[in-house]
């Protein structure tokens, strides 16, 4: 058989194009972290280093490396130099023969370079110019600066000359309000050699026309390549069965559709809802009795469709999952790393384990990154986590000549073809922000943008939007990725060419991002108010635990307003935002570790108040992500989960709010207190609910039993109480409400809901009893309080997560934790935490409980 062949490269090294010293460099990597890696530069992460790195990106850079080629690959009829990514303006030489010139970072690259290579020596040079360098003069040519809220200019000693949108390359490099800036430049992808002879298979889609439990009616779509007029066969092959097309190949590149059914197929679920079973298709080109090529990609087989239907209120916003509709649950991904390659699969198996342990069935990855590692797709698809999948725009107008729309088509045509195939990709989005920030069709609508620019300006701007976002996009998705739809900007309420078209807090179609709630310190309680069709961003910020900031600060910098504290706070005003919130909502902390551990449990109060509200509201509202599931450097931010992987209260707290069955409680009534059950099981639900009345020291002042059912994948309200008739004339501040689900067979599903506001409630010194219990699953901790406990945080030497933390401790109530080191959560989804009182031994670990 005639295979692909392939040889990637190694020894390589690189310098500054003005330096004559070659230093040994890693590839796939960046200049910064080589520089690293060799003690030219300072750690980025640490103190106010981030501002002595910005020399960085103005330099011209370049990597080298020698290489021989073996004879089998080298007689190949064709030899290509494949660039999976370039980072970003590139030009490549191979024997000082000047090949490519890159100018994306999202595209691959390849060139032919069978008539340049020899046995050895050979020798490929990639000279990197800088991108900042590269564009200013773009910026100078156009005349008029474009909006670029994020760029941080200044912090890149460029003032306000904003760059960023001019170059295919990932937003969040230049500049976030989470994130640092390094502007890099290198080989970030894999570069390889790869050789052929006769006929290859470039690629093969399996475009899913009609699916159902009965049957899938399918099309292989592949495309192959050949050097000659062959006749040949198609076979396309399941483990169970195997389907055919007899084909003529023509010399060159062509598209061949092989019609694929299958009976009662094994459908792909998201999680909670079924098993994520995945198909694997392996294709062949058979000429004669011999497979000349053949390729393998593998699939779930599910139907789905974004739901936007005109009602009473408004129109739906919801994805329907082989027939079911699917309340989202999740957070907005950014990427794990401002260094792209120094992400592992470690990593992001870690990540993605941690958004299904915590009950998410969704990510969205946000516009202002990048298209993520094929591995995070695949874990995706395994743990069974739909994907909102933006293209990288966010927060910025873009250009729209003929040279940028060019590469933005072909960056989208290489992405959406690379991961057509995940059946975790449920939508692609063309943008993150944009549409509501220009807010073309509102005069003084939006972010204040358009006062900038005349009228002639403000049409060319928006028409270079329309081309890309309303044209180009949408016709690549069609094309490529049928059956996924596509939404050109979040959030927005529809395409109607007029002020209807965007999205505001009180929009009842389309999808809303409500940042009253932090940006305008609106109170918590807002969150009931603005609830849309599907809430596709809100959030609200949190410093990491002690041992995360001691990373990048010292004690001596341990103060809110310092010059290190204030350079890891990429938002303007955000460490005045969470004091004036704590001033709001809770007491001040004895000291600046309680503060850290006070503002989690802060962000993780808010965000309940927000998820719950939102699924109170099933099914007029059918999604909640929340901003945002992790981050890229050590910071504070709006993150559930820090940079080191370590689960903030907000990710225990989302796991109980993202619970598939959901007690929850809404209070906001005068003297009324409502509780709903919500389930997003496709099983009826049955049982009895318990309510007691419980004071502070555990007596038990009323209790009642009440018999609840509950519709599949449905939400109400089950139970209204007064609370004059239930307080009976106690104390408000020293009295909660205790709510248990009890079904056969089942864990108990339970919330506390109190009655005061949380900085009016009278607690007490607390004294915690903790027993370690074997059972056959491991070593498990009971927690006995004398009195409530509120928010009670276990932290662990070792790096893992805890079964529950961040838990109220009702005196009469024990709770029972299991914890699990982060590998063996990776092994089976099950448990995650680490953090800061009285130390005892668990399973040869040290632990500490924190109380408030």
């Amino acid at each position: 058989m005639s295979k692909i062949q392939s040889q990637t490269f190694q020894n390589w090294t690189f310098k500054a194009c003005e330096d004559q010293e070659w230093m040994p460099a890693h590839v796939p990597g960046c200049v910064h972290t080589d520089l690293l890696k060799l003690g030219k530069i300072p750690d980025p992460f640490y103190g106010t280093n981030e501002k002595e790195i910005q020399w960085v990106d103005k330099k011209d850079w370049e990597y080298r490396t020698e290489f021989d080629v073996n004879e089998a690959l080298l007689s190949s009829q064709h030899l290509e130099l494949v660039f999976d990514g370039l980072d970003t303006y590139a030009d490549v030489y191979v024997n000082e023969q000047h090949l490519l010139s890159a100018d994306n970072m999202f595209r691959v690259w390849t060139v032919d370079v069978k008539s340049v290579v020899k046995a050895s020596g050979n020798v490929l040079r990639i000279r990197f110019r800088s991108p900042i360098n590269e564009d200013l003069p773009k910026l100078e040519k156009l005349g008029y600066a474009l909006p670029a809220s994020n760029d941080q200019s200044d912090v890149g000693g460029l003032g306000d000359k904003r760059v960023s949108i001019f170059a295919r390359k990932a937003p969040y490099h230049y500049g976030w309000d989470w994130g640092p800036r390094f502007v890099t430049s290198g080989i970030w992808r894999e570069a390889r050699l790869e050789g052929w002879t006769d006929v290859r298979i470039n690629d093969v889609f399996i475009q899913q026309n009609e699916v159902t439990a009965a049957s899938a009616s399918l099309t292989a779509v592949v495309e192959v390549e050949s050097t000659q007029s062959i006749e040949t066969v198609i076979r396309v092959g399941t483990d169970e069965q195997s389907w055919e097309q007899a084909v003529t190949l023509k010399p060159g590149v062509q598209t061949v559709e092989v019609p694929i059914s299958i009976v009662e197929p094994k459908l792909w679920w998201s999680r909670g809802l079924g098993d994520a079973h995945m198909y694997s298709f392996h294709t062949e080109v058979i000429q004669g009795e011999q497979a000349v090529a053949e390729s393998t990609v593998k699939t779930g087989i599910r139907s789905i469709r974004l739901v936007r239907d005109k009602d009473k209120a408004g129109a739906s916003f919801y994805f329907e999952l082989n027939g079911v509709a699917v309340f989202a649950k999740g957070a907005n991904h950014i990427p794990n790393d401002s260094f792209i390659t120094e992400v592992t699969r470690e990593r992001y198996l870690h990540e993605i384990v941690s958004a299904a342990e915590s009950n998410m069935n969704m990510l969205r990855v946000w516009g202002g990154g990048f298209y993520e590692e094929n591995v995070f797709y695949e874990l995706c698809d395994e743990y069974g986590l739909l994907v909102w999948q933006d293209f990288m725009f966010a927060c910025s107008m873009y250009p729209g000549d003929e040279a940028f729309l060019n590469s933005v088509k072909h960056e989208a045509i290489d992405n959406v073809k690379r991961l057509r195939n995940h059946p975790s990709i449920v939508l692609w989005c063309g943008n993150n922000e944009i549409d509501s920030a220009w807010a073309h069709y509102i005069e003084d609508g939006g972010w204040g943008w358009k006062k900038d620019y005349n009228a002639e300006q403000r049409e060319r701007i928006w028409a270079d939007y329309e081309a890309i976002f309303h044209d180009l996009l949408p016709e690549v998705v069609e094309a490529y990725a049928p059956g996924v739809d596509y939404w050109p900007s979040s959030p927005l309420v529809s395409l109607s060419g007029d002020e209807k078209q965007h999205a505001h807090p009180s929009t009842s179609e389309g999808d809303i991002h409500y940042w009253g709630v932090w940006h305008n310190v609106e109170p918590f309680e807002n969150y009931n108010v603005h609830v849309g069709r599907f809430m596709s961003e809100y959030g609200f910020q949190s410093f990491p635990e002690y041992d995360s900031v001691r990373k990048y600060a010292e004690e001596e910098d341990l103060a809110l307003e310092s010059e290190v504290m204030l350079a890891h706070q990429k938002n303007g005003a955000g460490n005045r935002l969470i004091k004036q919130y704590m001033d709001m909502y809770m007491h001040e902390p004895k000291d600046f570790p309680s503060f850290l551990y006070m503002s989690q449990v802060l962000q993780a109060e808010a965000m309940k108040t927000a998820i719950e509200a939102h699924r109170r509201r099933k099914p007029f509202c059918m999604g909640t992500l929340y901003w945002q599931m992790n981050d890229c450097w050590p910071v504070a931010s709006w993150a559930g989960m820090d940079y080191f992987g370590r689960w903030k209260a907000l990710q225990y707290y989302a796991k109980r709010s993202f619970s598939d069955i959901l007690v929850s409680v809404d209070g906001t009534k005068d003297d009324v207190t409502d509780i709903y059950l919500v389930s997003d099981q496709l099983e009826p639900v049955k049982g009895k609910l318990q309510v007691r009345l419980i004071g502070f020291d555990g007596t038990i002042y009323r209790e009642e039993e009440h018999e609840v059912a509950l519709a599949s994948n449905s939400g109400q309200q089950v139970l209204s109480l007064s609370q004059a008739e239930w307080l009976e004339g106690r104390d408000a501040a020293t009295t909660l409400l205790r709510i248990d689900l009890k079904q056969d067979g089942a864990s108990d599903i339970t919330q506390e809901h109190y009655f005061a506001p949380s900085k009016d409630i009278a607690l007490q010194p607390a004294q915690i009893k903790v027993t370690e219990v074997t059972e056959n699953d491991g070593v498990h901790l009971v927690l006995e309080s004398d009195v409530l406990a509120k928010q009670v945080w276990i932290s662990t030497e070792a790096e893992g997560v805890f079964s529950d933390n961040f838990f109220d401790l009702i005196p009469g109530i024990p709770v029972k934790v299991k914890f699990t080191a982060r590998g063996e959560l990776q092994g089976s989804v099950g448990a995650v935490s680490k953090g800061g009182g009285h130390p005892g031994s668990f399973h040869g670990r040290l632990y500490q409980i924190v109380i408030k």
